[in-house]
């Protein structure tokens, strides 16, 4: 069973640190790379780059939450939640469709976006 996972490259589990400004504050975020690699699919999506997009969920989520407890395991959690919806047919896996027309045509769908 744990060969599937053993066996993965080295390189996705690698973790990295980028910088980046939110709202004039430099921070640093530290994820594995296949966690990056994701949220850029995400990004692209939506006509984004990965800063952007980590922008906007950071904006999103403290207008809904008030807060953020711990940001790097809010992207790890929507990197997950991304790849799960797209197997269960949710979103689609049609890479060149963005997300933010899951909410406008299909608003039941929203929940599973935050």
């Amino acid at each position: 069973m744990c060969e599937i996972f053993v066996k993965a490259d080295p390189g996705l589990y690698e973790s990295k640190a980028r910088s980046l400004r939110l709202h004039g504050v430099v921070t640093s975020i530290r994820l594995e790379k296949l966690f990056w690699l994701t949220l850029q699919e995400i990004a692209e999506r939506d006509g984004m780059n990965t800063n952007q997009l980590i922008t906007r969920l950071y904006d999103e989520l403290i207008e809904y939450r008030g807060h953020i407890d711990n940001f790097s395991s809010f992207l790890r959690v929507c990197c997950l939640r991304y790849t799960s919806l797209m197997v269960e047919g949710d979103i689609s896996t049609n890479k060149n469709l963005p997300l933010a027309g899951v909410r406008e045509s299909q608003p039941e769908m929203a929940r599973f976006l935050i």
